[in-house]
């Protein structure tokens, strides 16, 4: 049964065209009742809820085409690109490459998080008898409800869609705040760790958010929420008991209570931008100043200092936008100022990649350099180490890379290092001299690099590793053997290619 409170809550959070615009997508895995993953086979695209882990073939693409009533109107895509749909039999399959009215299903969010799909066109609920998937029933019962596993990378920020701003850790106060307009915080990120159906939100420092208002040091009971999604990453995180997270006071504390105003409740879980900064070579940072000029002239990084990048990687080209949302810009003069937009040409600049550093070259075929006097001007048609900017990652105190197989973690049964895994080794990242970075584990350990390129993660000396972003979350790392980092399918990570190629590009 039911809380008066969770009907509360419940009569607040359908799915509906205020909250999820439509079109909009998300990956997720569905668990059924015996913890299985619906998943589709490369033999005549049949389906079934034989797989035991999230993989390739357990992840679906959830595309929200409307609304009906308190249900949202969706449709489910697999990895091998045809929809899931229901014949009139109630035979449940993949078929056609574009939505047609047997992929429909109205979905409707269980007051406990699980989700309940019917057929649109059959007008009866999905379910499964352990192995095989069918749509008969047209009453509801247990068998009908399946939980959803979020597939996006683990790394998010929670955006908050009444406030409109980004949750953050507060460390000194040991409590999270949603104030920060932008996430270009390192306590801007969190780890969404999925273990037994619940969720644990991690934070920047390792740290897990408790029921208790507290971070606790390790993930128990207490840390563990029931996440309720709805369709385009929107979110809530309740305790199962009629509790829900949602900021309070004037601080905006993320603490739990009952009954918030005005759907406060609600996030937006959005994978965590590149904000980064750039220090020129006379070793001050790139600022706006000014409201405007942009200069190489401050020792200490502010928030002036940041900056997204936006890499659009089929013409190797970035954007940087500041934290008031204006655009780095060269103008006629020749300066760089950040009173620009993203739809002028001369907000575009080519990158060009050496150990770490970056050349950026303008509109007008001429890079960026920095005059004695700071400023930040395109008058070299050359580039040499004048033009040469070190680019740092700010919001991010660890990496999680994840491959096309899985991610970067530890595996048991193989032993060391694995690209295949379901379950994230933070990679801790202490920025050094020089634009390299070493890469650490909890413990006190480092990455190295063997003579045959493999990598240990079991390392007393920490080597030196150069991050190349090389698309909107993608980056390629180059080794201290001066090649660049490679997964392959059967789980090995090695350092071993000369050239970026496509197994060497990690989402992070």
């Amino acid at each position: 049964m039911c809380s008066n409170r969770e009907r509360c809550l419940d009569r607040q959070c359908h799915p509906s065209a205020a909250v999820t615009p439509t079109g909009a997508c998300m990956k997720v895995g569905l668990i059924n009742r015996t913890g299985n993953y619906l998943t589709v086979e490369s033999y005549q695209n049949c389906v079934n809820t034989l797989g035991v882990e999230l993989g390739r073939k357990q992840v679906w693409e959830l595309t929200h085409r409307g609304n009906q009533g308190c249900a949202a109107v969706v449709a489910l895509q697999s990895c091998h690109g045809d929809y899931l749909l229901v014949d009139n039999d109630g035979t449940v399959r993949c078929g056609y490459p574009s939505p047609c009215q047997q992929s429909l299903f109205l979905l409707n969010l269980h007051a406990f998080g699980d989700w309940i799909l019917k057929s649109m066109c059959t007008e009866k609920y999905l379910e499964s008898d352990g192995e095989n998937v069918f749509c008969c029933s047209p009453n509801l019962t247990c068998d009908h409800r399946w939980m959803p596993h979020l597939a996006m990378h683990a790394h998010i920020a929670l955006y908050n869609m009444t406030n409109n701003c980004y949750a953050r850790v507060d460390p000194t106060i040991g409590k999270i705040l949603v104030d920060l307009p932008e996430p270009y915080l390192e306590e801007s990120g969190f780890l969404l760790r999925f273990c037994n159906g619940l969720y644990h939100l991690e934070t920047s420092d390792h740290k897990f958010v408790s029921r208790e208002d507290t971070l606790e040091e390790t993930p128990s009971s207490l840390t563990a929420f029931t996440l309720h999604l709805k369709p385009g990453c929107v979110a809530r995180f309740s305790d199962g008991k009629g509790c829900i997270f949602y900021p309070q006071g004037r601080q905006r504390l993320l603490c739990l209570g009952a009954c918030p105003n005005n759907m406060e409740e609600w996030f937006l879980l959005k994978r965590l931008p590149a904000w980064v900064y750039l220090k020129a070579c006379n070793r001050r940072f790139v600022s706006i100043v000014c409201g405007v000029e942009v200069g190489a002239t401050t020792k200490c990084l502010t928030p002036q200092s940041v900056f997204l990048y936006e890499m659009d990687c089929e013409t190797n080209s970035v954007r940087l936008s500041g934290i008031n949302g204006c655009y780095l810009a060269r103008r006629r003069s020749q300066s760089i100022m950040a009173n620009g937009n993203s739809e002028e040409e001369d907000s575009c600049f080519i990158v060009w990649w050496h150990c770490g550093k970056i050349c950026l070259r303008a509109s007008n075929c001429a890079y960026l350099t920095v005059q004695p006097v700071g400023l930040i001007v395109t008058c070299s048609t050359q580039p040499g180490p004048d033009e040469e900017f070190v680019l740092r990652l700010c919001n991010r105190a660890y990496l999680l890379l994840r491959s096309r197989y899985g991610y970067i973690g530890t595996s048991v049964c193989q032993g060391g290092l694995q690209c295949n895994q379901p379950d994230p080794l933070a990679i801790e990242l202490t920025p050094c001299r020089q634009a390299t970075y070493h890469f650490g584990v909890q413990g006190g350990r480092f990455w190295q690099i063997r003579p045959d390129g493999s990598v240990t993660i079991d390392g007393h000396c920490p080597q030196n590793f150069y991050i190349e972003i090389r698309g909107t979350n993608f980056l390629a790392v180059l080794a201290p053997n001066g090649y660049y980092l490679r997964g392959d399918q059967c789980g090995s990570v090695v350092a071993d290619c000369e050239n970026i190629i496509r197994d060497c590009l990690w989402e992070f």
